[in-house]
């Protein structure tokens, strides 16, 4: 055991020198070298406590147990000896005692003489023989629990030091454990926000590699940065081997400038561009060649493709134009004060500076801005940083975990930091928050139970009262019991006068309905050249759905009736539904009634309070035709109703009675952005209506451009999913394989075709 343990003491000493090491590696990161430096020592202290407690054991149970076996043990078995061989003398004298004969008395008498010598030897023997034997009798027991009892002393002091050292690192360790939960959150983070950086530049880059053109090189002669325009190029040298090399060169306050490497001093080539000339070469063997010529001496350029060549060309013409128009001295007035490029052509650093200009401020502080959303709705606990997106309410950590405890049918919990957030989704946030839903959900807190929990409080409390605020909604206000309410009161929406036996839209007017919609087709047909971001779940980029969610949120009511049919909008129905309806109108309409007009009029306040009083999502009314909520949402022209309804469990593709599901409507209203949203939540575009029309069909009867490439679009995903799904699993969703590369190429020849149709 002493040898294990020496040879332990020893390896560990090596650990913690390896520690040690890591830690001198480590400088760079204060939180890493402190704790390895910490953990070092301590370790380094264990090992020392070892040493100690194997000294201990080597002195208190080895040494002593071996004096005792070398030394009492040995002269035992020396007295041993000696009485075994007195007792050998005494039997062979009383042998020959016995032998004596009678006749012989001298003989007689000396065998009686030698008995009686030799027994009283060995009486004096055995007496310390006897004497030896109680003796380490004795000895044994005292020498084995003293040796026993200093070891486990010794074993006590080493495991009171261990405690004493651990102890007092407790607190540091405690610490350390919160650091690095955090830590992992922030990895967490990180990794997620790395992932969607190498999603998008695989996409900007898939996108490049289909399109038809190359992206388009520009220059900004008036750039702010001074920088006109900055890339790779290959340079002849001027030696005699004439080799090429290539070189990360700029144009930049009048002169033409390169660096071999990032970091590298700029090397000019060019001190003043009004002295030089530029032109292409086509008379040596490379391609794509052009040379700028100075009064003291030429360089020889090549550039990655024809385009590239022309570009560069173009800006070194346009930048010896500036210089011309500028004072003769502006040029020398200024001097390269920059040891790199401002800008290293990086596609995360432009990603990122588009997505701020884009997004502005993030989905955590966009959401916490609402009213009531700094502290959690449940129980006051400030900067919440999760939510119930059918609720519209933010909630702490905890309160989060009991909201999911109670179903997603009751409540849906998602991170406002590490999931990532559908724009409609965040403006549905925006638009509820806390204080609305708890005066929905709070407006009568007295009574027993109504006692709202605080951060402090403890976990059952705050189970106990959100299970009262949303599961049996004790605390809503309750409504008067008045015969209204047993049954809607009559409320029909006027029908749309749509007349389906009217003439095909002429030519003509399909080009006029067109033309506003062609720049958001292009965008598609040239997303490689923006470097858009695509999502497998969005047809259309996140911008884009932004700017049509604010568009059907803000200006759909007024932007008038379509020329393609008669809407319900155009019937003057919608300016006589959103007459003032007040509270007293909503406290004696029927919960189902109250949701229909509510998503109508786009009052989602009034929607929630619906829902909260018992309203069902899908309830059809049967004197309008069947419509549902979701249908009157689509009607109302509200995008974030909608979003609202389908996050409360609503059909999207339950139909009305003249069969038609929320997607037919929003087709034939022309709502792109709706027919995105339904189209991503799972509707059937292939569903019938009464007459036989399925959305597409709406659509290019309507010559609504916009829905008709979507529509296609999303029948063209659905066909490659099929075609890609293994057999016995229909419709499974196809990786990043050749046949989705494929199908990415066919979305740009069908917008091609279709433009050209158009």
């Amino acid at each position: 055991m002493i040898e294990a343990g020496k040879a332990y003491v020893t390896t560990s000493r090596l650990f913690v020198t390896g520690v040690r090491d890591l830690s001198q590696q480590c400088q760079g990161d204060a939180v890493i070298s402190e704790c390895l430096q910490r953990f070092g020592d301590s370790l380094q202290e264990m090992v020392n406590y070892h040493m100690i407690l194997f000294d201990q054991a080597q002195r208190s149970v080895r040494q002593q147990l071996h004096n005792f076996v070398k030394e009492d043990v040995r002269k035992f078995k020396e007295t041993k000896k000696q009485f075994d061989k007195v007792r050998e003398d005494m039997e062979l004298s009383l042998v020959r005692n016995a032998q004596a004969p009678r006749h012989r008395p001298h003989e007689v008498e000396e065998a009686t003489g030698a008995l009686t010598l030799t027994r009283k030897c060995f009486r004096h023997l055995a007496l310390d023989y006897v004497l030896q034997i109680n003796v380490l009798q004795a000895k044994k027991k005292f020498e084995i629990l003293d040796s026993m009892l200093s070891f486990m002393h010794a074993q006590h002091s080493f495991f009171q030091q261990g405690y004493s050292l651990l102890h007092q690192l407790d607190p540091y360790m405690k610490k350390l454990a919160a650091e690095l939960d955090q830590l992992v959150i922030d990895s967490a983070v990180e990794k997620r926000e790395m992932e969607r950086k190498h999603a998008a530049i695989q996409q900007r880059t898939l996108l490049q590699d289909f399109s038809y053109d190359e992206p388009k090189v520009e220059f900004d002669v008036d750039a702010p940065s001074g920088v006109v325009m900055e890339g790779y190029l290959f340079k002849r040298a001027s030696n005699a081997f004439k080799t090429w090399n290539r070189r990360w060169f700029s144009i930049q306050n009048s002169q033409l400038v390169y660096q071999k490497k990032l970091k590298d001093v700029l090397t000019v080539v060019v001190d003043d561009l009004r002295l030089c000339s530029v032109k292409p070469c086509e008379d040596i063997e490379r391609r794509f060649c052009f040379e700028v010529v100075s009064p003291t001496k030429s360089c020889m350029l090549q550039a990655d493709s024809e385009k590239l060549r022309q570009a560069w060309v173009q800006a070194v013409q346009a930048s010896i134009a500036s210089a011309y128009r500028e004072s003769p001295d502006s040029c020398y007035s200024e001097r390269l004060d920059r040891t790199a490029s401002p800008s290293t052509s990086s596609i995360d650093s432009a990603t990122d500076s588009r997505e701020r200009s884009v997004k502005g401020e993030s989905v955590l502080q966009r959401v916490q801005n609402v009213a009531g959303n700094s502290q959690c709705g449940d129980c006051g606990q400030p900067d919440p940083r999760w939510a119930s997106i059918n609720l519209g309410v933010l909630l702490c950590i905890e309160c989060s975990g009991i909201h999911r405890s109670l179903g997603v049918h009751c409540s849906k919990v998602r991170s406002l930091t590490l999931d990532s957030w559908e724009p409609e989704l965040l403006k549905l946030m925006c638009e509820l928050g806390n204080s609305t839903m708890n005066q929905i959900y709070e407006a009568q807190c007295e009574g027993p139970g109504g006692k709202k929990p605080t951060a402090s409080s403890p976990r059952q409390d705050k189970e106990a009262w959100i299970k009262d605020k949303y599961v049996e909604k004790k605390f809503l206000r309750k409504p008067p019991s008045a015969p209204a309410r047993e049954a809607p009161r009559p409320w029909r929406a006027q029908k749309c006068q749509r007349h389906h036996s009217s003439p095909r839209v002429p030519a003509a007017r399909r080009k006029v309905r067109l033309e506003p919609i062609l720049p958001s087709v292009a965008a598609l047909s040239a997303a490689g050249a923006v470097e858009r971001k695509f999502r497998r779940d969005s047809l259309f980029c996140p911008d884009e759905l932004d700017s049509l969610f604010s568009y059907f949120d803000a200006g759909a009511a007024a932007a008038g009736p379509r020329k393609g049919a008669e809407s319900e909008e155009s019937s003057g129905e919608a300016d006589g539904e959103a007459e003032a309806w007040g509270p007293a109108d909503v406290r004696e309409l029927h919960p189902g009634l109250l949701a229909h007009r509510a998503a109508r009029a786009r009052d989602l306040r009034a929607l929630a309070m619906a829902l909260a009083h018992g309203a069902e999502v899908n309830w059809a009314d049967a004197e309008d035709e069947g419509k549902t909520p979701l249908v009157q949402a689509v009607l109302g022209g509200s995008l974030i109703v909608c979003e609202f309804l389908l996050q409360n469990g609503a059909d999207v593709n339950q139909r009305d009675s003249r069969g038609r599901a929320p997607l037919h409507h929003a087709t034939l209203l022309g709502r792109t952005g709706q027919v995105c949203l339904f189209l991503k939540r799972g509707a059937d575009q292939h569903a019938l209506d009464h007459e036989q029309q399925d959305p597409l069909s709406i659509a290019i009867q309507e010559a609504n451009a916009d829905i008709v490439t979507l529509l296609r679009l999303a029948r063209m995903a659905e066909e490659m999913r099929e075609a890609e799904a293994p057999p016995g699993q229909p419709g499974a969703l196809a990786g990043s394989s050749p046949t989705e590369l494929q199908y990415r190429r066919c979305i740009q020849e069908f917008i091609s075709l279709h433009l050209e149709e158009s």
